[in-house]
């Protein structure tokens, strides 16, 4: 039996930001953690990232404690590492001092080894009108799709 992929999507980003940049990090995460995602118990809702000391943290994403852990289970919401090369690191925490810069989540999947990766990207807010713009984008390519399918 094959398990099914995990592919946790933080829809709400592509509507509040324009993404200027992507990265793919890998996340520290204890036993109890990997197994709720394995079994897609995650969300990535109100999650956002920040530096501290040169390292990068990812805040507010909730992983469901795991059914079966005992003590060792971890907490919903606590903060998890992520890792990337320095590189990478130094070039996204000069972009995000700029002003109206963030660096939010967008995608949490297992790859072939068996990882949890999380896609960040640098973001840009959306002002309303840049909204208003992507929802009828939403509702012209739903009409022709629509269309086609008759």
């Amino acid at each position: 039996m094959k398990p099914t992929p995990v592919n946790i999507k933080n829809k709400r980003a592509s509507f509040d930001y324009e993404f200027i940049d992507t990265y793919t990090a890998g996340i520290v995460l204890t036993g109890t953690e990997i197994k709720s995602i394995r079994l897609g118990k995650a969300s990535l809702v109100d999650t956002y990232c920040y530096f501290v000391r040169g390292e990068l943290w990812v805040k507010n994403m909730h992983i469901a404690e795991y059914f079966y852990g005992s003590y060792n289970n971890h907490t919903a919401r606590r903060e998890r590492k992520l890792l990337m090369s320095k590189k990478e690191l130094r070039k996204l925490e000069d972009a995000g001092k700029n002003n109206g810069f963030t660096i939010v989540p967008v995608r949490l999947f297992i790859n072939e080894k068996g990882l949890a990766k999380l896609v960040i990207a640098l973001a840009k807010g959306k002002k309303q009108y840049d909204k208003r713009e992507s929802l009828k984008e939403k509702d012209d390519r739903r009409e022709m799709d629509r269309m086609f399918k008759r």
